[in-house]
């Protein structure tokens, strides 16, 4: 499978499905918040960007199953004999979205054999996308412009490190996880704007000590990876593996590029 070409068409896919929420985030003043089974909200912009990639991605590739937040659960004895499959969140930072903020993201990944090997990240506010193929480098775009990423060194002993940290959830394990380092310096984002932070090299290291699902992470974490970074299971400091039985993602910590022993 030539994963570079598809990355292109799945970008644009993100746009068109970016402008659909757009218009809505724009236009409407009564967004129609529901509450999902877990209580997290769920809009109409969720609804249609996911119609919309689930669609195309449908046309790009119909042999690969999709895995959505806003789709139907998939049983494990079905998904345990995928060899690829899309994992597919519309609307990242549906929060976010609500608050006018702007620091929400359309996260698309393509996972083989339980490994993340394309992913995209876009900004529908921006219209900038981050994405990155295996082997292929990590790169940011934006219209006619595209810049490489590379992550910054992740020092564990140096001081002012930036750390990024969830504003809804920072809890005692992850404060004290925070607290280990010298006079670091906390930087906030929504959604897998997070990661990208730690992918620009504008941020050091995240700690997630909070449940996350798949959907969340798998398109951050092949961009993070090829631009030198990873994210490792908080107990394991393995890299998180995906279309798991349960979608729920272990505790983990995302890094820049790690200094070698």
């Amino acid at each position: 499978m030539e994963l570079r070409p598809l990355a292109k068409k799945v970008i644009r896919l993100a746009l068109e499905a970016g402008a659909a929420i757009l218009e809505i985030y724009q236009n409407e003043e009564d967004w129609q918040v529901e509450k999902k089974d877990d209580h997290s909200p769920l809009t109409r912009a969720d609804r249609r960007s996911n119609e919309i990639i689930c669609a195309g991605l449908q046309r790009l590739t119909p042999d690969i199953p999709i895995i959505s937040e806003e789709n139907r659960t998939i049983p494990y004895e079905e998904r345990q004999h995928y060899t690829y499959c899309w994992l597919v969140d519309p609307l990242d930072g549906t929060k976010e979205f609500i608050k006018r903020n702007g620091e929400f993201t359309i996260n698309i990944a393509l996972v083989h054999e339980g490994k993340p090997v394309l992913g995209v990240v876009h900004i529908p506010v921006s219209e900038g996308t981050f994405w990155g193929v295996k082997g292929e480098g990590a790169h940011w775009t934006h219209g006619d412009r595209e810049e490489p990423l590379r992550a910054d060194v992740f020092d564990p002993g140096s001081s002012h490190l930036k750390v990024v940290a969830s504003r809804s959830h920072l809890n005692a394990e992850t404060e004290a996880f925070i607290a280990q380092f010298n006079e670091p310096v906390m930087v906030s984002r929504g959604s897998a704007l997070k990661f990208m932070l730690l992918a620009e090299g504008e941020a050091h290291v995240y700690p997630r000590l909070a449940p996350t699902m798949e959907w969340d992470t798998a398109a951050a974490q092949i961009v993070l990876e090829e631009a030198g970074g990873s994210i490792l299971e908080a107990e394991s400091l393995q890299p998180l593996v995906y279309n798991k039985p349960d979608l729920l993602n272990p505790f983990f910590i995302a890094y820049g590029k790690k200094l070698k022993k």
